[in-house]
């Protein structure tokens, strides 16, 4: 991908990397993003940092400082003292009880009302994950769990619809739990190198990691092409008929930027969780495929239900005697 060309092209040149600044705040979720940031790999974490020239002010994973200079530095960014480049939240951004923020606290305060303070002072904010793009785990709990500008698939985050950074652009949303380390170390190189490049969705995620099906890429795609199914574990046929498999529902890069440079869920034999999607997670389970009569009730994206149940049954009925016989393992 381009990012990594121009993360290798500068470190191999040894250039003399830009003054950036990022401050990292935790919100209501796990540390999923911040471990599969650390798992960089060519370049490392490390690496991609100074290559960029970002200076890391605050990270709640990896930062030694007391409360005190903790919020002196607050105070500074707020105030517009200390210059922030790169506002990142992990997590969602907490409002109850009954919309205080109350359940979490940072500096004797709501870290809500630090939030919208700090990404408006801010060039660029970065909602890291899917909880802090959408509200994810805590979305319909008593945490009041909220994306820092979207609510699931709609705006109505903690920032508002309007909200804009310093540099005139909306959140920007990396979804996944967690959201993978290329997409989190990219976004960084493109907004140093290239940030007029960068494409939005309709979910303000960048075009070109959120802009492909999970589906495409997938090692079992023509299983599903033909409609041969798997129903339990450990065969080798389509999951989305029965397993429950998010592949041709949710955007993602899972099957075009592997997972340790080599595998994903489905390539592994496990149903994608659609961990991406604004209402993830799902209230029903998620190892089985709901369906009416053998139809799926959520069908591959673009696909009508007419289409799909006249050309499926045409599929299955042309199934290569190839693919039959080694789903079966022949």
């Amino acid at each position: 991908m381009a990012h990594l060309s121009r993360l290798k092209n500068a470190l191999l040149r040894g250039s003399e990397p830009m003054s950036k600044t990022l401050l990292w705040i935790q919100g209501g979720g796990c540390g999923g993003d911040t471990w599969s940031f650390l798992n960089s790999e060519s370049p490392d974490a490390w690496q991609v940092l100074k290559c960029l020239g970002i200076t890391v002010l605050w990270h709640p994973s990896f930062s030694v400082m007391t409360s005190e200079k903790l919020r002196a530095l607050m105070d500074k960014i707020v105030s517009g003292e200390q210059k922030l480049d790169f506002f990142c939240l992990e997590g969602s951004v907490i409002h109850g009880p009954k919309k205080t923020g109350d359940f979490d606290r940072m500096l004797g305060r709501p870290k809500k009302d630090l939030i919208l303070e700090l990404a408006s002072k801010a060039q660029y904010a970065i909602a890291v994950g899917t909880c802090a793009s959408f509200g994810g785990i805590g979305a319909d709990s008593e945490i009041q769990g909220r994306g820092l500008q979207f609510y699931k698939h709609e705006f109505g985050g903690a920032l508002g619809k309007e909200f804009r950074t310093k540099s005139g652009m909306p959140v920007i949303n990396l979804p996944g739990c967690p959201c993978h380390s290329d997409v989190i170390s990219g976004i960084l190189s493109e907004l140093v190198y290239a940030p007029d490049d960068i494409g939005l969705n309709q979910q303000n995620a960048p075009r070109e990691w959120f802009d492909v099906m999970v589906h495409q890429g997938c090692t079992r795609n023509e299983y599903h092409e033909y409609r041969i199914e798997e129903k339990r574990f450990g065969e080798k046929g389509c999951m989305f008929f029965y397993m429950g498999c998010s592949g041709p529902l949710a955007t993602g890069t899972c099957n075009k930027t592997l997972w340790n440079r080599r595998s994903s869920k489905t390539r592994v034999g496990v149903p994608c969780f659609g961990c991406t999607r604004p209402d993830f997670p799902q209230p029903f389970p998620f190892f089985a495929t709901r369906n009416i009569e053998g139809i799926p009730i959520d069908l591959p994206a673009g696909v009508s239900r007419a289409h799909y149940m006249a050309y499926k049954g045409m599929a299955a009925a042309a199934a290569p005697e190839r693919l039959i016989k080694r789903k079966a393992g022949i």
